[in-house]
């Protein structure tokens, strides 16, 4: 039978033709045709399958057309543990595959594709890793369980404390009991009396106490020798205080230094509510004492190493060697409790050689310098408090411009605490939280009470006092204000029992159930008097009042 050229095949001559080779097949085509329809159809189909796409890869210049899937992403993120006690640790271990960034939240952020990191969440919290690659995302999810006991210490995950600079209760807060009168508080603060004075620098007259009008002052000196003709103008070496000679020592040191004010009438300029209405606010509706004394009758550097370590192992003097005994940074290190140190930068030139906008957690070596990524800038401490994110234990450490020592403007340094406190405030840290504010020494201004009797921190007596002013570490130095600031602190807390501020030692050790470093802090009271961890007094913070900074600072303008 006559086959029409439409019906000899399914390839017509118009394919054949228009597909290179295919000319020589047409005997073979006859041949397969015979044999049936239906085989020659497989064959042929076949054939043209495989020389279609050999044309097609040959045209794309050999196998680089063709790409391959793109490689899989996931991420994995475990704790470990799973669960934690208060103030306890766990670490976050995570692992990719084609990811080229992960992010980890509540403040962890940008991590290497593989890797851990100690966490210490105050309560439960879910953390989730994403991560990223090829335009995908992946992302992992771990619980972590923090236990948190009700009702006790147990309840606080957050201890800051900070110190500023040089100011005595009768400085700052000799007048809160009139303040209190006008907030309808009971008058009960053993503030300046209404005689106090001091004898003038020529011992022929009387100096009283008085409403300073400056927010600076000219400085004067606070060193060992110095303290004790403070504390007894005549007989510098008596355990006797007769709180005499405050005026004295700030003259002759004006007359000694090139200062203007060599009558010394400055150390007896003190400030109320209108020149420091914040901390009269936080002093009155959170807590305070009355009897809160710096740890040793000298300067900043021995006072603030007695608040690291419960003792200045035989300093009376700043020193340049270092140290090798317990700090408290190194006992919670050893049993796993996060801390950090807090740097404030800078401010404005420095008056004393002691304001380094430092840490002298650097004189405890080689600890300090095995953990340097725990002394991160105080704006890290703003991050970590907005984010939740701080350590069981921080120490904010203050700088010249915003220390408040004498020489430097009192409302500017308050400002700036205002900030801190404030921060911690309106942050989710606040609800286990306590901020712990005093100043490190007496700074040569006028304190009506006598330093107190206090526990040798061991058997080690001064080693430095050959030609000065013999004496012991068995007193404590003047008194200091103090501000105790949490949700747990006792509504407009007056405190009477006597301490020095080693007692943060003894409340850090006592809420982590840590041995005392030295007697000195393991005889101090344990802080707890000031709270009440059951009814949570101030859930809700007050509204303080914003801190001036509009005062005069005149050096001459004292009354």
């Amino acid at each position: 039978m006559k086959r029409s050229m439409k019906n000899k095949g399914p390839l017509s001559g118009n394919v054949r033709s228009a597909i290179p080779g295919l000319g020589k097949w047409r005997m073979h085509v006859d041949e397969y045709w015979i044999k049936g329809e239906g085989y020659f159809m497989r064959k042929v189909v076949g054939l043209f399958v495989y020389v279609i796409a050999s044309w097609l890869v040959l045209s794309c210049g050999g196998g680089g057309g063709v790409q391959p899937p793109p490689a899989e992403l996931s991420v994995q993120l475990s704790a470990n543990p799973t669960t934690i006690g208060a103030g306890g640790q766990t670490t976050l271990s995570w692992s990719s595959q084609g990811a080229t960034s992960i992010i980890i939240d509540h403040g962890i952020g940008s991590v290497a594709v593989s890797g851990s990191t100690a966490v210490s969440p105050s309560a439960t919290i879910v953390y989730t890793a994403v991560a990223n690659g090829s335009s995908r995302t992946a992302q992992a999810s771990v619980t972590v369980t923090v236990n948190v006991p009700t009702g006790s210490i147990k309840s606080l995950q957050h201890i800051i404390f900070m110190l500023q600079e040089n100011r005595t209760f009768d400085n700052y807060f000799g007048q809160l009991n009139q303040y209190r009168g006008t907030q309808g508080l009971p008058q009960d603060v053993d503030g300046l009396p209404g005689n106090a004075s001091n004898p003038s620098y020529d011992g022929t007259g009387i100096v009283p106490a008085y409403h300073i009008k400056t927010m600076c002052a000219e400085n004067q000196s606070p060193s060992w020798d110095e303290e004790h003709f403070d504390a007894n103008r005549y007989n510098a070496a008596s355990t006797t205080a007769t709180m005499d000679g405050f005026v004295y020592v700030a003259g002759k040191f004006s007359l000694d230094t090139g200062g203007a004010e060599i009558q010394g009438i400055r150390v007896m300029g003190y400030y109320d509510d209108t020149d420091l209405p914040y901390y009269y606010f936080m002093a009155s509706q959170f807590a305070t004492s009355d009897r809160w004394f710096a740890p040793v009758m000298s300067n900043s550097m021995g006072n603030r190493i007695f608040s690291l370590a419960g003792t200045t192992a035989g300093h009376t003097y700043p020193f340049k060697t270092t140290l090798t005994s317990m700090n408290i940074f190194e006992l919670l290190e050893n049993n796993n409790i996060s801390w950090k140190v807090y740097l404030t930068p800078v401010l404005g030139p420095t008056d004393d050689p002691e304001d380094t906008g430092s840490t002298y957690l650097f004189s405890f070596q080689p600890f300090a310098s095995q953990h340097m990524d725990k002394i991160v800038p105080v704006s890290q401490y703003l991050t970590d408090a907005a984010n939740g994110t701080l350590p069981a234990v921080s120490f904010i450490e203050t700088s010249p411009g915003l220390d408040e020592h004498p020489g430097k403007n009192v409302q500017t340094g308050a400002a700036y605490v205002a900030t801190l406190v404030n921060t911690l405030m309106a942050s989710p840290s606040w609800a286990d939280s306590v901020f712990i504010l005093s100043w490190d020494e007496s700074g040569g201004l006028y304190d009506h009470v006598p330093p107190a009797p206090a526990v040798k921190p061991d058997n080690i007596s001064p080693i430095d006092l050959a030609g000065h002013v013999p004496g012991d570490f068995d007193r404590t130095g003047f008194r200091l204000p103090l501000l105790v600031i949490s949700p747990f602190t006792k509504p407009h807390y007056v405190s009477h029992n006597v301490a020095d501020y080693t007692a943060v030692l003894k409340f850090i050790e006592t809420r982590y159930n840590l041995p005392s470093l030295t007697n000195r802090d393991g005889a101090q009271i344990d802080m707890t008097e000031f709270f009440d961890f059951v009814n949570v007094p101030w859930k809700i913070p007050p509204t303080p009042p914003s801190q001036p900074t509009t005062g005069i600072c005149d050096y001459g303008n004292l009354q």
